[in-house]
Order: structure tokens, then sequence, then C-alpha cells
């Protein structure tokens, strides 16, 4: 996919004036909420509004460990043979007792994230951190994706980011700048105070953002959403509906994106998409 290009030639005339075109309207979006809220079928049926209202070529990058966005949108890497960065980094730092000291992970694994790494799709592509390979932090593999988004996103309509629970990834920066980030919240009061520090992080570590919004998961009740709307200090979206479509789809592996356009789930998140102003008709 023209995604992944990464021609570096110096450009001019028209062709220099559709690459700005493409960086001006690029758009990250990052969705973070603590573990069991909804955030990664959140995602996924993000990328089913895109590609209904013909808003590709998506990058969808899953940076949790857990790797349950591919499932959600049907991709298998190992299946395609690919590889997440983790394992990438491992065969290439560490195979046959390599070692990663002193080494920038970016200027070596870059190439090899694109042409090894990623799920080329007709609508989207896919790339994967993985799970963790060595003990320790996440550092190398969030830098390695850091710098790889960093290069090769402005060929992109939308870049989504399925982030993991938790807020030490907003520490590390995966990405410095983005244009809303998404907090997925559950019926909890560690789900309010997560909203606060998660901002709170955000803003000291100075990742640039232009809209920071809330939105109920499947299990937060319509009776908590004045609560949501009066007492935190963020535009709350909305809260996505339950629908046991969903949940059967989850159950069985397979991809959010076959739900029908006219499900109750994806319907909230058409409706969450539009009043944060997505492609909004």
């Amino acid at each position: 996919m023209r995604g992944a290009n990464l021609n570096t030639e110096p450009t001019s005339g028209l062709s220099q004036h559709i690459v700005l075109m493409e960086k001006a309207t690029l758009k990250k979006l990052v969705t973070i909420g603590r573990g069991g809220t909804g955030k990664t079928s959140f995602v996924a049926l993000q990328t089913k509004y895109f590609i209904e209202e013909r808003s590709t070529p998506l990058l969808l990058v899953d940076a949790d460990p857990d790797q349950n966005l591919g499932e959600m949108v049907g991709v298998d890497l190992k299946e395609e043979g690919k590889m997440t960065i983790s394992e990438l980094l491992m065969e290439t730092f560490l195979k046959e007792g390599g070692t990663t000291v002193g080494v920038v992970p970016t200027e070596r694994i870059e190439n090899r994230i694109w042409a090894q790494g990623m799920h080329e799709g007709d609508l989207f592509d896919f790339i994967s951190v993985g799970t963790k390979w060595v003990e320790g932090c996440y550092c190398l593999p969030n830098a390695a994706l850091k710098g790889a988004l960093e290069a090769v996103t402005k060929n992109y309509k939308y870049v989504l980011i399925d982030s993991p629970a938790g807020l030490e990834h907003l520490n590390r920066r995966i990405t410095s700048k983005v244009d809303d980030i998404f907090d997925v919240m559950d019926p909890s009061k560690k789900s309010f105070d997560h909203i606060d520090r998660a901002y709170r992080i955000a803003t000291e570590v100075k990742i640039e953002f232009k809209n920071f919004y809330v939105v109920g998961g499947f299990r937060f009740p319509e009776s908590l959403e004045d609560k949501a709307k009066s007492t935190l200090k963020f535009e709350f979206l909305g809260k996505i509906v339950r629908d046991e479509k969903v949940e059967e789809l989850v159950l069985a592996g397979e991809s959010l994106l076959n739900l029908p356009s006219d499900s109750s789930a994806y319907l909230s998140v058409e409706k969450i998409m539009n009043k944060a102003e997505h492609t909004k008709k």
C-alpha cells in the first residue's frame, strides 16, 4: 500500500505539493484506558467507521502486548509470515548472542518493520509491537515504533493506535504529536481517576494533542453518563452500546469488521466519531 512508501528523494513541483497535502491531512488517534474497558473493540469499530466513510488508507498500530487488535480486524501476522516489532528486534539484535548495547534501534530496523512486520491490505495496513521479548521494559520496541511512525505516516489519512492498559506508555511517548486522545472508561472510581492522571501525564511529558475525549465502554451504564458529563473536565462523547453480536464475534475470534452496519455497537461508535467531527457529513 502507498502508506508504506519509504521514498526519501527530494520532491518538487506537483509531487511536492501532494506530499505537503498528505502531511496536512494525516490524523493520529490514540485510544487509551484501563484494562477491560473495551478500548481494543473501540479501535476495531473506529476502523469499520472509517472504512464505511471511505476515509482510507488507514494504519492500525497495536501497541498493546496482549495483541488483540489484529484478531479483531481479521489480521494474523504469524500466518502471513510477518513478525511483530519485538520479534524483529530480537532477530536483528539478539540472535546468536547479539546485544542492543549502544544501538539506536530505528537505524537498523526501520525498513525491516515495513518489509517484514506489516500486514498490507486494500483499506488498511497493520503493525504490532508484540509481546515483550526480554526482561525489562518496552523501551526498545517503543523507540523503534516511534521512529517508524515518524518516518512514514504522512501517507495515511488516519493512524489509529491501540495503547496498552495503564499510563506508562504515555511517559514513553510512542508518538509525541496526535490529534485526538480517546480515554475509554468503565463504571469505577479508578476509571474516573485514570482520566485525570492520563491528561496530566500527557501534558507533563509534552505530548501535543488537540482534543482529549472520554468514551464510556460496553460496561458503562447510561445512569452514569450525567455524572461523567458533570464531573469530568473533558467532553464525554457517549458510550459504546453493548451488542451480543460483538461478543459472539470476539468469542469466535472473528473480525469486528464483519459486523452489520446496523449493529447497535457500530451505530454508537459512529455517533461518537461524528461528535468528534471525524468525516461528519
